[in-house]
């Protein structure tokens, strides 16, 4: 099903401190829920076609603290995938809506010190080794129900 520009998208969140599911209904220039305003849904959604999202909001908090620390906006062209649309193994975290693909943007340097960023932070449970991801940044939640 194709997304049409001002559709609304429902999203799915998962709240890990009350364990509940929440519903979101927002357009694609809208702030993500438990992002702060630091992230878009369209962003979120990246090339996905889907218009049911879903996330924890330990993965909005995860991204909204290293958001902070780099002190800037980070391009985010990948997060969301559902299965089937290509560009992940079969297992992805994309999948779960708890992984992010950042920074295509920066040059080489750029990414390093943000790679070097996310690996210090503690916030992400792993970050792709630049050899796996030369030309982005990858960081994926800890906190997964997968």
């Amino acid at each position: 099903m194709l997304v049409r520009r001002g559709y609304l998208m429902t999203i799915l969140i998962q709240n890990i401190q009350t364990n509940r599911m929440e519903r979101f209904e927002r357009g694609p220039r809208e702030p993500m829920p438990h992002a702060n305003e630091t992230l878009t849904v369209g962003e979120f959604r990246g090339s996905s076609l889907s218009q049911l999202l879903w996330t924890t909001s330990q993965t909005m908090q995860s991204w909204v603290a290293f958001r902070h620390l780099w002190g800037a906006p980070i391009y985010v062209p990948y997060a969301f995938k559902r299965i089937g649309e290509g560009g992940h193994a079969a297992q992805s975290q994309h999948y779960a809506g708890t992984a992010f693909d950042v920074a295509q943007n920066l040059t080489n340097a750029g990414r390093t010190l943000m790679r070097q960023l996310a690996e210090r932070s503690g916030l992400w449970s792993y970050v792709e080794p630049a050899y796996l991801t030369p030309t982005w940044v990858g960081g994926r939640d800890g906190n997964e129900f997968i």
